[in-house]
């Protein structure tokens, strides 16, 4: 009897160990969710880095050899055109002009003499002639010492912000040293280099979708208010980096920027019937995208990626997927490559509608 009731007991608890087997198979069955990439129109930033330089931006040089006898303005400061900047030492050539002005005047003096005399048929046309040569030849000689004159003052040629001074007030100066720089920052030519295949691109559609329009992002990562349009593309390509440069053209109202700064263009770029998938469906080995595509036996298979732009939290896909490809939306690093998995299909759009997508 106790032998009868041991063999009952032992199969009992085969039987209900058998249960839990089965039920634990049952438990471990994980479904895995996957989608498709969305295909819709949508707008893309891009995204290149700028030079930021005035429209105007000279140098302002010594026209004579001299001292530096005044300095009228100050490092930093807006002068206005025409405004008095230096002054070198100017008694040699006011000596020079005053000697000049003494001769024209004899001259001046001496012809009207001749003339006279001329009239009364006392000298010939000749003499008078001579004289008049004299006088104009005087005349020239004092307009160039009046021009040597005014050279000792720098003047500004436009409205614009002065840079730091190259020399200091008592430096003896030599013809063409450097006094300074000075910038129009009015408005500003912003540069960026942009790929042959975007350029030709841009060139497409420049008839239908008329001047470029694009925005500035400053290096505190803020944009800048106003927005620019490119109005002039340089005319040869960089052989070693395949790009040409833009110049985009942006009022400077409040004058914040100035020249020499660095930024960063915004560029948005409509893109017609665009592959979008979830960034979190993607992977990287050795700086390659991947993803994993279910194929019809609902194995995993991974598949390299190209990516043709970047949102917040979406992949533009440029090439490597089809719209109709099935892939892994989630626990991609629970799964290994060929292995069988059980999946749910998540629609692409309700994926989408879940992420930060900006797109129209």
């Amino acid at each position: 009897m106790k032998r009868i009731l041991m063999v009952l007991s032992l199969c009992a608890t085969m039987f209900h160990t058998g249960c839990e087997s089965k039920k634990e198979e049952k438990e471990e069955e994980v479904k895995f969710l996957v989608t498709s990439p969305l295909q819709k129109d949508t707008l893309v930033t891009k995204e290149y880095v700028s030079q930021i330089r005035a429209i105007s931006h000279i140098e302002l040089r010594a026209l004579e050899r001299g001292y530096l006898q005044n300095i009228y303005v100050d490092e930093g400061q807006t002068v206005k055109k025409g405004q008095l900047m230096f002054k070198i030492m100017p008694m040699l050539y006011q000596a020079e002009q005053q000697k000049a002005q003494a001769e024209a005047n004899f001259a001046e003096i001496e012809f009207k003499n001749t003339k006279s005399l001329a009239d009364s048929n006392v000298v010939s046309k000749n003499e008078l002639a001579l004289a008049k040569a004299k006088l104009d030849k005087a005349k020239a000689e004092l307009g160039l010492a009046t021009t040597h004159l005014g050279f000792t003052e720098i003047r500004a040629p436009f409205n614009g912000i002065m840079d730091h001074f190259q020399v200091r007030l008592g430096s003896l100066l030599d013809e063409g040293d450097l006094l300074t720089t000075l910038s129009d920052n009015s408005e500003m030519w912003v540069y960026f280099n942009v790929p042959e295949a975007e350029y030709l691109d841009y060139k497409a559609n420049e008839a239908t979708a008329g001047m470029l329009n694009v925005n500035l992002r400053m290096a505190n990562n803020q944009m800048f208010p106003h927005t620019g349009s490119v109005k002039t593309i340089e005319a040869d390509f960089n052989n070693e980096t395949g790009n040409i440069a833009f110049r985009a053209t942006f009022p400077n109202p409040k004058r914040l920027l100035r020249h020499g700064e660095t930024g960063n263009i915004l560029v948005t770029v409509p893109m017609k019937n665009a592959l979008l998938i979830p960034q979190k469906a993607t992977f990287e080995v050795l700086e390659k995208k991947y993803v994993y595509v279910l194929d019809k036996e609902n194995k995993i298979r991974s598949r390299e990626i190209q990516i043709e732009a970047e949102l917040p939290h979406i992949f533009v896909v440029k090439s490597g997927l089809k719209a109709d490809d099935k892939i892994l939306l989630e626990g991609l690093r629970q799964v290994k490559e060929n292995e069988k998995i059980h999946s749910t299909f998540v629609k692409p759009d309700s994926v989408i509608s879940n992420l930060s997508l900006y797109a129209e």
